[in-house]
């Protein structure tokens, strides 16, 4: 029995009602790649709230709570402020708003790289206090033994490769990765570690295209693309960018919707409705009993 949230139109806000309706889980997501081929691409996109989860939910198949959060949600100029606790409230309201995709969070900057137990004391009170269903972390071949250590004691990990944003300061910036032949070799390698170490898929990001193929072809495990290749096993994005949130987004990203012109402009017929005394219902006021 999961539990889903609908609106209640006596309150207009987020109302538990039980759902017989079944979550889909971690080992299905990693199924969808058999001898090297996900029939079903995997649909993923990131959700911070539990009302945008409610709205994703029924069209994807995994929901990523992301540290992205940071510049989404808090206006911080990176990723590497984000908190444990900002991951944890957040992570928590997707979960209570979703009941059919699986619930990925990040492990923020700092709670993770320092050592495997490290990142099981983030990863177990994160999965405990959330209700997600796996975590995120970022890097290579370097958090391979990490990956396992959390995998062999019971807590998924989803990988990230290719353009790593908690990285941003040893790259330099939020540049493609993989132009030379080094570089694209250790990406691929990467990839590679993470699967054998046990990851059930792993983001690759902000890599140019063949690159994203090679490392899709070298796993077992889905591969999901970001500013990659459509080849990739799945795809995902920052929702905020792809409903045209922001007038600056990276270059990969296809805009579906213009949200922030109907955001604007509702905001400006309000105002208009409200400075000229015209507003529907404002000449009826509260009368107490």
């Amino acid at each position: 029995m999961s539990t889903t949230f609908q609106l209640d139109t006596a309150t207009s806000r987020a109302h538990p009602t039980p759902s017989p309706l079944r979550r889909l889980s971690v080992p299905a997501i990693r199924q969808r790649k058999v001898d090297g081929v996900t029939a079903e691409p995997v649909v993923m996109l990131t959700a911070y709230t539990a009302r945008q989860a409610q709205l994703l939910d029924a069209h994807c198949d995994l929901l990523l709570c992301g540290d992205s959060l940071g510049q989404v949600i808090y206006g911080l100029p990176t990723s590497l402020q984000v908190t444990l606790d900002m991951m944890i409230a957040h992570g928590a309201a997707v979960v209570r708003g979703s009941y059919h995709a699986v619930v990925v969070v990040d492990l923020p900057f700092g709670t993770y790289e320092a050592s495997p137990e490290q990142a099981f004391a983030s990863a177990s009170r994160l999965l405990a206090e959330t209700g997600a269903s796996a975590v995120k972390l970022e890097g290579g071949a370097a958090m391979a033994e990490t990956v396992a250590f959390l995998t062999q004691r019971g807590i998924p990990v989803m990988g990230h490769v290719g353009l790593t944003p908690q990285a941003v300061n040893v790259l330099g910036g939020y540049n493609a990765r993989g132009r030379s032949d080094a570089e694209a070799e250790k990406i691929v390698s990467d990839a590679v570690a993470l699967d054998k170490a046990g990851a059930f898929a792993i983001v690759i990001e902000g890599v140019v295209e063949p690159i994203a193929i090679a490392a899709t072809k070298a796993t077992s495990c889905p591969t999901i693309g970001i500013g990659a290749s459509a080849q990739c096993d799945g795809q995902v994005l920052v929702t905020e960018d792809m409903l045209g949130m922001f007038e600056r987004v990276p270059r990969f990203v296809k805009r579906f919707a213009d949200v922030a012109e109907v955001i604007s402009g509702a905001a400006q017929d309000y105002a208009a409705q409200v400075r000229a005394r015209s507003f529907p219902g404002a000449e009826q006021t509260y009368q107490p009993k």
